[in-house]
């Protein structure tokens, strides 16, 4: 027995397509698979620079020991040991109880872990309680907090002055 009446015309759907001839196309519009499995970023560590979206953030974990050199565009963020140079257009990021033994060359480079090596020409550089640096510091900013330690030589606050004189210039 029916309650109502249905007055719509009844609607055909349209056949599926077939599938595109190019079968190794790239979607135009790329998803990013889900990250079950990554640590989120810890509190000694946080975002302060807002991300430019075409830049990723790789991450080597606590229970990874690596060796070798990195060098590219994005965000790195150290977690476990890392023996080699760092050479990156984004963020540098070495969490606590992380060991970097290099040389480091990235926009911001944040150290709550240890590093031995020298940081070049960062625009800026945070050392976080408990963060070590063993090497040399040079960079547009520096802020430590209580409870780092630091040895070696440190140039900072001189950005300005090198674009102003412009390099090689006569004093």
């Amino acid at each position: 027995m029916a309650l109502w009446k249905d007055s719509t015309p009844a609607q055909t759907t349209p056949p599926p397509a077939p599938p595109a001839k190019d079968t190794f196309a790239r979607d135009p519009f790329p998803r990013e698979p889900e990250r079950t499995n990554v640590a989120p970023l810890t509190p000694d560590i946080p975002k302060r620079v807002k991300d430019r979206p075409e830049m990723k953030e790789s991450v080597i974990a606590s229970d990874l020991t690596i060796e070798g050199k990195i060098v590219g565009s994005g965000h790195v963020r150290i977690a476990g040991r890392f023996k080699g140079d760092v050479q990156v257009d984004g963020n540098l990021g070495i969490e606590a109880g992380a060991h970097l033994e290099g040389q480091v060359r990235a926009q911001v480079v944040t150290v709550a872990g240890e590093l031995k090596g020298n940081i070049e020409n960062a625009k800026r550089v945070e050392l976080l309680e408990g963060g070590i640096i063993t090497g040399d510091v040079k960079a547009g900013s520096l802020t430590v907090a209580a409870g780092s330690r630091m040895r070696g030589q440190v140039e900072f606050g001189w950005e300005d002055e090198v674009k102003t004189k412009g390099i090689g210039a006569a004093q």
